[in-house]
């Protein structure tokens, strides 16, 4: 195990002391003074500030050129947080993130539903024209991970929502570990040091498993809404190792389509592919 797999585990550990801690504190009389109670909280916080500030210099000095790929979908999406807009894309380098696109399907026939100010709070996955959309292989591969067990929960776009996605469940999927984050996933080796990871997989829709090897186009899984996810999409990044844990992201771009900004939306016809 590495140092910095360690610190990472370390730091939730550290994290549920202090939220257990916090829980207990209004029912038992803890044996310390009060502040001493904000210590793991503080040391929690203090190593996740240094492995952030180490896997920056670390993407710095390895910056790679742009991996040209397939697109990973068919049909109409559009783009949200995406490494046209800013590096690293999600605001961080952790789990190999620096260059990784979240895309949603847009569709005339059933179109997205629209962030919500109130209600409804949450929306079933069918409400959305990317749950279930196949997703393909973006080049010839081998498939080094995949798994699916993770449920697809309701939506989260709503404001009413949020707070309880990232202070309830952001916190507890952290304390989980990376798997409860990314969701149901596959890892694709693209070779010459280049993976790809689709994330937030749709519960059961695997339609490969380690070992099997893929050509570009081939189905490998359907679009869902598991692990750290406000509706049903696609996470995609490509990295310089198998793991997220302890790779580095790798720019990528689509081939006919290129890397689309935040709100652009973009077209692939299943002909293309």
């Amino acid at each position: 195990m590495s140092i910095r797999t360690s610190a990472a585990i370390l730091a939730r550990v550290l994290w549920v002391c202090f939220i257990a801690q916090a829980l207990a504190s209004p029912f038992v009389d803890l044996p310390y003074n009060y502040w001493l109670g904000w210590l793991p909280l503080l040391a929690a916080v203090t190593i996740r500030v240094v492995l952030g500030r180490t896997e920056h210099r670390r993407i710095t000095a390895g910056t790679r050129d742009a991996v040209e790929v397939d697109p990973p979908v068919t049909g109409t999406w559009s783009a949200l947080n995406s490494p046209a807009d800013k590096v690293p894309s999600h605001g961080t380098h952790a789990l190999a993130q620096t260059y990784a696109i979240d895309i949603v399907a847009e569709s005339q026939e059933r179109p997205r539903p629209s962030f919500a100010a109130l209600w409804p709070v949450a929306r079933r996955n069918g409400d959305f024209p990317a749950f279930g959309a196949p997703l393909l292989a973006v080049a010839d591969a081998t498939v080094v991970h995949a798994e699916d067990g993770l449920r697809d929960h309701l939506s989260r776009n709503s404001l009413p929502a949020l707070p309880y996605f990232f202070l309830v469940e952001g916190a507890f999927r952290s304390l989980g570990g990376p798997r409860h984050i990314i969701g149901n996933h596959v890892v694709l080796d693209l070779g010459n040091g280049t993976y790809a990871m689709y994330a937030h997989l749709r519960r059961g829709s695997l339609q490969v498993r380690a070992g099997d090897r893929v050509t570009a186009g081939q189905p490998i899984a359907s679009c869902g809404n598991s692990g750290n996810s406000t509706e049903p999409h696609l996470h995609f990044q490509l990295m310089d190792g198998p793991d997220p844990r302890t790779a580095g992201g790798v720019p990528f771009t689509w081939r006919g389509v290129g890397v689309p900004a935040g709100g652009e939306a973009f077209t692939r016809e299943p002909a293309q592919v």
